[in-house]
This record gives structure tokens, sequence and C-alpha cells, in this order.
């Protein structure tokens, strides 16, 4: 009995150890991603251009010589994260293609020792984000396409040159690859001390040859606080759909991925950007979800951004900025069918939050909601709509549809309305099914 208490007790304090990990994850809402390496200088297709054979490994490592940095400003970054709404970043301090942004002891393949930049990139974006009270994201790709004891399916010289490994003769290939990777995983928790590590290229082994739980151990060994993708198998702390917004609201903490044109590298010749609307209605669609939009940039090989990206940042900030009472201080909104739109609930309950993509004709519905309703407002306009109930039996708790007056034109937001609804107490929805009315 003792002993079943115990691991009660662990287990308990264990879920309170993650929820605590979480909690600013859980309210941080909007990411950055940045993609930055040598695949920016021909705007090819990140690391997968020599997987797919699209790239001799030559001729992609050879782009590293106008891999400059020359313009590389991680204050001006951060600032501009930071007017986007972001509450954190996170950077590719090592793609699949094993280039290093920082000055890793584990392998020659860095940009300290192999670019023009000849110096750590890392380090200094760390610093500018924590400037700026920003959460630290460090993406580690766990395969590595460069390694000598790492099988790959395109053509690749002798690499050895790059990758010390003096006193390892005596181990198999793949403990000496474990051994690397875990030893710059170490370095990046010793030296930047993350918030959160990203991790990707997982699907390429079991979780057993990752030594994935025992990675996991390791890292929060090194760093209590620190959280993890879920693209460590099943040893994540939260999801990481990609590209293609999930339709059914994921369960427990998300994060989804996007890219703001078709590629996540700098890509010049890519003119496909994503209007300022779809990426403001997306992030729209996620937060109402209870997930965190983790929108991307490409920064430019000599670290500036290019200005499509930087405009589309500063625009959905200043629609964060006019709506962030709804956005930062909120959680998932209303199961479906309660309101035709995304939906956000304040952390307590007693608000509602309406989105509007579009100019609503006649009345606004909103059905299900058994509270007395104090007020509705346009949130960054103060236009007070006025709002009535139909319908309904109270005798059987069965509330009617609350109609709301339209906004007048001028108040409706050029991307998406947000309609703050003030109940009296929190939240109480009616879920049911409807009944017949016997008493009147």
């Amino acid at each position: 009995m003792t002993l079943l208490l115990l691991s009660s007790i662990n287990a308990q304090n264990r879920d309170l150890s993650d929820e605590s990990r979480l909690e600013w994850f859980s309210d941080a809402k909007l990411g950055i991603f940045i993609h930055w390496g040598y695949y920016g200088v021909n705007g090819i297709t990140e690391s997968w251009s020599m997987y797919h054979k699209q790239i001799s490994y030559e001729d992609y490592m050879a782009q590293g010589k106008e891999f400059t940095a020359r313009n590389y400003d991680p204050e001006a970054w951060a600032s501009l994260f930071k007017k986007a709404g972001a509450r954190y970043a996170v950077l590719t301090t090592k793609h699949h293609d094993g280039v290093a942004l920082w000055n890793t002891a584990w392998s020659h393949l860095n940009v300290v020792d192999k670019t023009p930049a000849k110096r750590d990139l890392v380090g200094p974006y760390v610093k500018s984000l924590r400037k700026e009270g920003l959460k630290v994201g460090l993406y580690y790709s766990l395969c590595d396409w460069s390694h000598p004891d790492y099988d790959v399916v395109f053509p690749r010289p002798d690499t050895r040159s790059d990758y010390p490994q003096k006193g390892q003769e005596q181990l198999s290939e793949w403990q000496r690859f474990v051994k690397f990777y875990k030893g710059q995983l170490r370095e990046l928790s010793d030296l930047f001390d993350p918030d959160l590590f990203w991790f990707d290229g997982d699907w390429e082994k079991s979780g057993e040859q990752w030594r994935a739980q025992s990675l996991k151990d390791s890292l929060l060994a090194w760093n209590p606080a620190v959280i993890v993708n879920s693209r460590l198998k099943s040893y994540g702390d939260y999801r990481t759909p990609e590209q293609g917004i999930p339709v059914v609201r994921p369960e427990g903490p998300w994060e989804f991925c996007m890219t703001m044109n078709d590629n996540w590298g700098y890509f010049p010749s890519d003119k496909n950007y994503k209007p300022v609307s779809q990426i403001i209605r997306t992030f729209v669609e996620v937060v109402a979800s209870g997930g965190n939009l983790l929108l991307n940039i490409g920064p430019r090989p000599d670290g500036s951004i290019a200005a499509e990206q930087e405009t589309r940042l500063l625009e959905l900030g200043d629609w964060i900025k006019k709506h962030e009472t709804a956005i930062f201080e909120s959680k998932a909104g209303l199961p479906y069918g309660h309101f035709y739109g995304p939906t956000l609930l304040s952390k307590d309950s007693s608000s509602i939050y309406l989105c509007l993509f579009d100019a609503p004709k006649h009345y606004i519905a909103l059905k299900g909601i058994q509270n007395k309703v104090k007020s509705i407002k346009v949130l960054g306009a103060g236009q007070n709509l006025g709002f009535e109930r139909n319908g309904g039996a109270s005798w059987n708790n069965i509330p009617g549809i609350l109609r709301i007056q339209v906004p007048d034109m001028e108040n409706m937001d050029p991307y998406v309305t947000v309609l703050e609804v003030a109940l009296e107490g929190p939240l109480q929805l009616y879920r049911g099914h409807g009944n017949a009315v016997e008493l009147n």
C-alpha cells in the first residue's frame, strides 16, 4: 500500500511539474520559427535538396563560402519579433545537413570554421531574445547527413576530418553517433540554457535507437524547466502539426508550424506569399483551438530579413496589439456548434470572444449560453452592441438564441473583428439535444 501511495504521489508531482514547465508555452500564442542556413545562398530546399539529389554534397557545402552573416542584427530580430506579438522564437542551430550555427567542439562543420561569418551566431540570438523578454527555442536535427557514422541515401565524400573522434575507436558507429549528438545537445544546454528544444528528424530511427527516453531524462537533468516538442518519438511535451491546420482540435498543448510562402529557408524566387489576411485568420483559428502559431521566416545568408516577411510580421503584430485582451488573457473557445466562427474564452470563463472573419448580415447568432449577458462590445473600437435572446425554454434550462447587433462598418476590422461578450459568472453551456416543450 505504501509503495502504491508513493507511486501515486510521484505521478502527481510529475504531472504538476509538466504543467508548470508548459505554463508559459500555453500562454505564448505566437512564436517565430527561423530557418537560417547554407540553403539560403542558392535559394534551394534546405537539406532536402541533397537528399533528393537535386544538388551534390560538394556543391551544397560550397554555399558556405557565401554565408556571411554580414548584416546579422539579432537585436533587430528580437525587436521585430516582439513587435509581431511573439512570446518566443526557435532558431535552426543545426539542420539535417549537419552545419552548426555555433562554435561546437564536436564538429568542424560549423559557421566559425567554415564560413566568412567566423563567429558564433546562436549566442547573440539568445542574448537578444532574453533582453526583449522572449523565450528561447533552439531547433536541433537529431539526424546529421554529414556525419561519417550516419548512413545517407545520396553520394557523400569522406567527412571524417570534420568530425573529431579521437579515443572513440572502440565504439561502434552508432555509439559514436549517439555520443556526438548528445555531446552537441549538452553544449547547447550548457552554453545557452534554452527554454525549449525543438527536435526534428526523429522519423529516421526508432525511439530505442535515438535513446529517446535517456535523452529526455538528460535534458531535464540539465535544465528541469526545459520543454521539448513532439519530435522525440513519444517523449515530447506538445504536438507540432505543420503546414495543414488541424480541422479537429488537438488534445493537450500544441503548436502549428507554418511558412509564409512555400519554403522554410530563404528562397528568393518563391513569391507565393500568403496574404496578411490568411496569416491573421490562421493565427486566430489556431489560438481559438488552444494552440500556438509558430510562424516561419527565412533570413538571407547575410542575416537580413526580406521585406515581404518583415511586413507580414508587423501587420500581424498590429492586429494582435489591438486585440491583445482576447489573445493573451484567453484559452480555447467554445465547442463546435455554438457560433459560426472561431471563439476564445477569458481565463476565468467570464467572457467569450467571437471572431468575425466576414461582415455579418442581419444579425450575429450565439447559441447555448445559459448565463445572463452583461454587455457586448467591439474590441479595439469600443462600440457597444445591442442584443436580445429569442426562443428557448428556461424551465427546461434550454437557452434561446442570443441575437447580436451587427457592428457599424467603420468598426469592423479589415482582417478579423473580435466581439467581447461579458457574462454574469463563469460560462454555463447547454450541450443537450433539445426536448419537447410540455409546459408553457
